[in-house]
């Protein structure tokens, strides 16, 4: 191209490219004229849907048995059941018929022409296909809620069973209870205005879990750490009913496109270490959850063996996401030419509240793959190369991922923190003792949080912004101690009562006190020589 100015020469402006590559023909059929273009590439209507169905399967059926066998196709045997998690956008929407037409209905359009017509793939691989959905409308002011939206929309499939939770669920014991959680007799709270993270018992604790829920989203720092907290309870909301409903796979509605966003989004947050779970992941739940199978319809021998794996602490749910393959558009073109209704999603955010790091990350990739779309799977293929470095020393406590040894002593080494001035001694302390001081202070005593934390978590609850944060709920205010979600609670009540090591259960303390120069000499005379 010239460099001249684009005014005067024509040829200085660079040729914009074609939003096809060659032809207006399929590129898969070759005779059929294209009805979309998706990356450069040219697909009728009929050859697009078969892609859909191959990219969904190619993703999700690898995961299925619990030894992966990659690209082989075997007959597909998962250990339990199948949990749909549903959102009512449009990822999940055409997740949810994508199921339900591969793996519920049988649909013949959507089955592989191989193997014949009595080939075991053709046979339902998941005896019982179950769909949550969590209603967020309580933590943010002015949602609508949409329960009977998704209830309506739940009407269109047989055969699936419908589970509906509330996000204040995260702090209703008697939810925990129905899911097999351990009860736990005293409630725990935390002190979030200081990034000690201090933990404390509450001596009158809230029994209505939706205040509990607006007072701990009222009380976080920054919008960032809002939006990311009310994503982890989902999530952990969704885990905690696979495994009550005997479900041996989570699968998620991420996108392509969504994914990119969790990716980028998660690592801005200090979420590195866990990138490869954000593709996919292992849960296995902490030992204070004692699950049995719901399914009624289960054998004896096959409850014989739920409860022996539930009883050893080996049963894992796999959170796969089938549509990682598939981008935004792409969803939305299946949508369309499928009939597949999509009721929506509010944005999460409150009056005067800026956006965060994960509303950012969206518009910048959603505006990145308008203009070049390859580079949004480009981001996705990166990510998945990278490794995490370290050591794991145990799940989270509250989002339930791999936490990184040494981190918190890492974070300390290179935190700006304002400390309080120190407090002048006074003379009754300028005593000797040859013995350690038993009498330290209380706040040295006191248990904290964060051994139990994750860098991204640790960083979510204590990270503040420069500005002032409007709260979503002024009513509720931000209180000193606020309420921890039921399964945080559980996990320290078990670590407690247990003895567990968990860097704040001292067993030996040592205190140092400053005493004169002439008392000092006094201590150490007879170790000084004669002169």
């Amino acid at each position: 191209m010239s460099c001249g100015n684009p005014v005067v020469d024509a040829d200085a402006l660079m040729q914009r490219r074609k939003k096809y590559d060659k032809t207006k023909n399929c590129v898969k059929c070759k005779v059929a004229q294209g009805n979309l273009v998706n990356r450069h590439a040219v697909y009728c209507k009929e050859c697009f849907l078969h892609l859909v169905v191959h990219k969904f399967r190619r993703a999700l059926e690898p995961a299925v048995n619990p030894n992966s066998d990659g690209p082989r196709r075997t007959t597909l045997k998962p250990t339990g059941n199948l949990l749909v998690g549903f959102s009512g956008g449009l990822g999940s929407s055409v997740l949810l018929d994508l199921v339900h037409k591969c793996y519920v209905a049988l649909d013949k359009s959507t089955m592989p022409t191989d193997g014949g017509r009595d080939h075991p793939r053709h046979e339902r691989v998941w005896k019982k296909v179950t769909v949550c959905y969590v209603e967020v409308c309580d933590a943010f002011p002015g949602m609508k809620d949409r329960t009977e939206e998704i209830a309506s929309h739940m009407k269109r499939y047989d055969d699936l069973d419908f589970v509906m939770l509330r996000i204040q669920d995260a702090f209703d014991r008697s939810w925990w209870e129905r899911v097999g959680g351990q009860h736990c007799p005293s409630q725990i709270g935390v002190s979030l205005a200081d990034e000690g993270l201090f933990l404390q018992s509450l001596s009158s604790p809230s029994e209505n879990p939706l205040d509990s829920l607006r007072t701990y989203v009222s009380s976080l720092p920054t919008p960032t750490a809002m939006i990311t907290s009310i994503q982890t309870l989902t999530r952990l909301l969704l885990l905690h009913t696979a495994l009550h409903t005997g479900s041996s796979h989570l699968v998620l509605g991420t996108s392509l496109t969504s994914l990119a966003v969790s990716l980028i989004s998660g690592v801005a947050q200090g979420a590195g270490f866990n990138i490869r779970e954000e593709t996919q992941e292992e849960w296995t739940p902490e030992p204070e959850v004692v699950s049995t199978p719901a399914d009624p319809s289960a054998s004896a021998t096959d409850d014989k063996h739920e409860s022996k794996r539930a009883r050893k602490g080996k049963r894992t749910v796999r959170v796969v996401r089938p549509l990682r393959d598939v981008g935004m558009k792409e969803c939305a073109a299946w949508a369309w030419w499928s009939g597949v209704p999509v009721v929506g999603k509010e944005k999460w955010g409150w009056a005067g509240a800026k956006p965060g790091i994960g509303t950012l990350t969206k518009d910048f990739i959603v505006g990145l793959e308008k203009d070049y779309p390859s580079t949004v799977s480009t981001i996705v293929r990166t990510c998945g190369k990278l490794a995490p470095k370290g050591e794991v020393s145990g799940n989270c406590i509250l989002c339930g991922r791999p936490a990184q040894r040494g981190v918190q002593e890492w974070k300390a080494r290179i935190s700006i923190r304002t400390l309080p001035a120190p407090v002048p001694p006074r003379e009754d302390q300028y005593e000797i003792s040859t013995e350690p001081s038993t009498i330290v202070d209380a706040e040295t005593l006191q248990p904290s949080l964060t051994p139990y934390l994750c860098y991204a978590c640790h960083t979510t609850l204590t990270s503040r912004s420069a500005r002032p944060v409007p709260s979503p709920w002024p009513s509720a205010g931000q209180s000193p101690v606020v309420t921890l979600p039921v399964w945080t609670e559980a996990r320290l009540s078990s670590a407690k009562d247990d003895g567990e090591d968990g860097g704040h259960f001292h067993e030996r303390i040592m205190q140092t006190r400053r005493v004169g120069q002439e008392k000092m000499k006094v201590i150490i005379d007879e170790f000084l020589l004669d002169e």
